[in-house]
């Protein structure tokens, strides 16, 4: 069996860029790499600093928004494995996309993950300026100490791949045992009874006691699913590292098989042991809880740990998003939908001018600081465009997993990595998603982003005739039809 080159991109396009210093990413990144980017990438701001407002809104029924939205996501993530070891010449789902839907949705996806990223490394950065005043109490030098830390991430990007992956290992290994932490130091707290210098006693009581499970009602549930939702942007991370992934046939399954369990693990253990310690009216959505929680405790020394640790996490996250930003322009240069010098591999094999553009937009998080009234201000404002655009991305995979279906029902039966309930699921999920978009519109500042970032898709479909004619050149009016042969033939 042969079908299109993914993404529609073609041989007379790949040969006029050789010899300019473009060519091939180096499949780099162990299993254990994979693993801890894909589990990092989605273990993030959102959570440590995002947690705040979810359970300022939604009281202890949070931890239903988290469960709801890990188990759409597990089925989400089955759909582009499926996909992914389909065909192994898929570096990305901007891929799989253009090849099963169409050129178009190939540019939309690769350019909207692309801004997506750029967005939610808008707000890490806003959330990393949030951490450093929790110390230095200046919100112009912690602005000053963000950028740093933003050009720091640049130049160890700037290495290779391999570096990215280990210093990924690390900045995840970091969240991870201080979020296990986090929890044992909470059941220890409970189990002891222990009150806080506010007269406070731990107890899992803390859960129903305080207005009920659902103390705002079904608005409060119902409005917690914007930033919860953006608490899972990275899921799909390990999508974008498939170019770069040693053994996708068995690294890329094991990934994302484990990512959704172990994400509930770490969400819902940590918020039961947050507002089993403080009550889950007495968190101020201002700050992050997972610090707050030990401030409350009386335990300023192991508040700034954590708060080291939640800064740590937003680098990571932030870290995360510089990568898939420059793949994306990577890929997408690759295909003549961006300027061929995002293209250009540098000597590191990595794609050097891709990930400097992708930066320089990121810095515009601090004129957004500046405006802002408040750090958590900014920080919703940009969570809700980011949160918009993934379940762009979302409903684009599910939408191509449905194409892949109707195309390739033979590779789908040989499948050895099927979706669960791959008949209905992606519609369901689809529907969680057009509800989620829905709910957007209750709040008055996440129904301001909702208004603007429909922009975006505007602009892309006004650049795309220019794209598709430049596409048409660079191939000498080939069609697209270089042919590949898809891992599905094989029975994988």
């Amino acid at each position: 069996m042969s079908q299109a080159n993914p993404g529609g991109d073609s041989t007379g396009a790949t040969a006029a860029r050789t010899g300019d210093g473009s060519g091939d990413l180096q499949r780099n990144l162990s299993n254990r790499h994979i693993q801890l980017i894909a589990i990092g990438g989605a273990i993030g701001t959102g959570l440590f600093m995002g947690s705040g407002k979810t359970i300022h809104l939604a009281g202890p029924s949070i931890l239903i928004v988290y469960l709801i939205i890990g188990t759409v996501l597990l089925f989400v993530m089955r759909a582009m494995g499926e996909m992914l070891l389909f065909n192994l010449n898929y570096k990305s789902f901007q891929d799989f996309a253009g090849d099963l839907i169409g050129p178009f949705a190939g540019y939309v996806t690769g350019w909207t993950y692309w801004f997506l990223w750029i967005v939610t490394g808008m707000a890490e950065i806003i959330a990393v300026a949030g951490y450093f005043d929790f110390w230095l109490h200046d919100k112009n030098m912690a602005m000053l100490c963000a950028g740093g830390m933003l050009l720091v991430l640049l130049g160890l990007n700037l290495m290779t791949v391999a570096l990215f992956g280990e210093m990924e290992f690390w900045f995840a290994l970091i969240k991870i045992v201080a979020i296990l932490g986090l929890i044992l130091v909470g059941v220890y707290l409970i189990v002891t009874g222990f009150t806080s210098p506010a007269g406070t006693r731990s107890s899992l009581t803390h859960l129903w006691d305080h207005g009920g499970f659902f103390p705002n009602g079904i608005g409060g549930f119902m409005a917690a699913f914007q930033i919860a939702i953006f608490a899972f942007v990275g899921i799909e991370l390990v999508g974008t590292t498939a170019a770069e992934t040693k053994d996708p046939e068995t690294t890329l399954p094991r990934a994302i098989n484990s990512i959704p369990v172990r994400i509930v693990f770490f969400y819902v253990f940590s918020l039961v042991a947050i507002m089993s310690v403080t009550p889950w009216n007495e968190v101020d959505p201002e700050v992050s809880p997972f610090v707050n929680m030990f401030n409350l405790a009386g335990l300023v020394g192991a508040a700034g740990l954590m708060n080291f640790v939640v800064l740590t996490s937003a680098s990571s996250s932030c870290n995360s998003g510089i990568f898939s930003t420059s793949r994306m322009l990577f890929g997408l240069a690759d295909k003549c939908e961006a300027p061929a010098g995002f293209h250009k591999l540098s000597r590191h094999k990595v794609p050097a001018n891709a990930l400097i553009f992708s930066v320089a937009l990121i810095f515009m998080a601090f004129p957004i600081l500046i405006v802002g009234d408040s750090i958590i201000e900014a920080f919703t404002l940009v969570t809700t465009v980011a949160s918009i655009l993934v379940i762009v991305i979302w409903a684009i995979i599910l939408l191509s997993y449905m194409r892949y279906l109707k195309l390739h029902p033979e590779a789908h039966a040989q499948s050895h990595f099927k979706m669960p309930g791959a008949k209905f699921m992606p519609i369901v999920c689809l529907a969680f998603f057009a509800l989620v978009i829905v709910l957007l519109t209750l709040e008055a500042d996440t129904r301001t982003a909702l208004m603007y970032t429909p922009l975006w898709f505007v602009l892309l479909l006004a650049t795309w005739p220019r794209v598709r004619k430049g596409r048409h050149n660079a191939t000498g009016g080939a069609h697209s039809s270089a042919t590949a042969e898809p891992a599905g033939t094989d029975g994988r």
